[in-house]
């Protein structure tokens, strides 16, 4: 009898226990699937979590687009009719102030006002094309560098260290003399300038990724550069890379604004947010209203990207989720 209590013992543990291969794949697939599961609720939650400020900016953001998609029906004048009678009118409101001019005229009676809604689409077109020109080089040069390694990662970063060390300013003012300041060479320039940022931070990523396991295995699978490069590499690396083109945005839009402050950027008589600020510097104390409000604008939107940019931070970094 004792025998046979210690035969059935041993089956019963026997056919509980699931055989090494088949139960370890299955529970590392569970596990692993858990864990994604658990990530993706984590990520859902934290982009759920939109606070007040947040969908504020999203609201400003919004709004600065559909003025600069729909500058032409919006404005109430043509921004860059002029009209002496009407010159150094106060905004509505202010004694002197007329309907016509919601927020008053410039010394050459422009209305402020169809200014700033044609100064926001240069603005955001320069901003975002050149946002994306030094993504895309950025991140070509840091994938590059950070996976081939050796001379190719050697001439590069002494490039990326060459032009961090010159002031982009100069640069900008040598190309401007040389090439004009048209609307195409702006663009070029705001994207050549925060390509060695996206290159850095690229090659730091790649560096990290390039010895991970599924890397690893794909590579001893046969897959080919591009493909390890496109395929296993560039998607582990994105996330961070679109929280700096946030901030580089911002970096673009004041880059424009302060060529066209100083005289350099689109060529009058384009409306633009910087000449705005550069014309009514000298009538500060006289008609207030020539730079404030492009300075509010100016402000409001690089404001509410950069609240954007640390929202996209926490939602897309893994570490900052509690």
């Amino acid at each position: 009898m004792r025998a046979e209590n210690t035969e059935v013992s041993r089956t019963v543990r026997g056919a509980s226990r699931p055989t090494a291969g088949a139960g370890t794949g299955a529970g590392r697939r569970r596990l692993a699937a858990l864990g994604g599961e658990r990530q993706g609720a984590a990520r859902r939650r934290v982009a759920g979590r939109v606070s007040p400020l947040i969908a504020l900016c999203l609201l400003v953001l919004l709004l600065f687009a559909l003025c600069a998609i729909f500058a032409g029906p919006l404005a109430p004048h043509d921004p860059t009719a002029q009209d002496l009678r009407a010159r150094l009118r106060p905004p509505l409101g202010v004694a002197g102030g007329a309907r016509a001019h919601p927020l008053g005229t410039d010394p050459l009676g422009r209305d402020i006002l169809s200014r700033l809604l044609y100064g926001a689409r240069v603005s955001l077109a320069i901003g975002f094309a050149g946002a994306l020109i030094g993504l895309a080089i950025g991140t070509l040069c840091g994938l590059l560098s950070g996976f081939l390694r050796g001379p190719i990662d050697e001439a590069i970063m002494f490039l990326v260290d060459v032009f961090l060390a010159l002031p982009f300013l100069v640069l900008a003012l040598t190309a401007i003399a040389v090439f004009g300041n048209g609307l195409t060479v702006l663009i070029l320039l705001a994207g050549f300038s925060g390509w060695a940022g996206y290159t850095r931070l690229a090659r730091g990523q790649v560096l990290g990724v390039r010895e991970r396991q599924y890397v690893l295995a794909a590579r001893a699978l046969g897959a080919s550069p591009p493909r390890l490069l496109l395929r296993h590499i560039l998607p582990n690396i994105v996330a961070p890379l679109i929280v700096l083109a946030t901030f580089e945005l911002t970096s673009v839009i004041l880059l424009e604004a302060s060529l066209s402050f100083l005289g350099l950027g689109i060529r009058p008589p384009t409306p633009s947010w910087g000449s705005m600020l550069g014309e009514g510097r000298t009538y500060l104390h006289t008609a207030w209203w020539i730079g404030v409000f492009p300075g509010l604008a100016l402000m409001a939107l690089t404001t509410a990207i950069s609240l954007l940019g640390d929202w996209l931070r926490d939602v897309l970094d893994p570490t900052l989720r509690g």
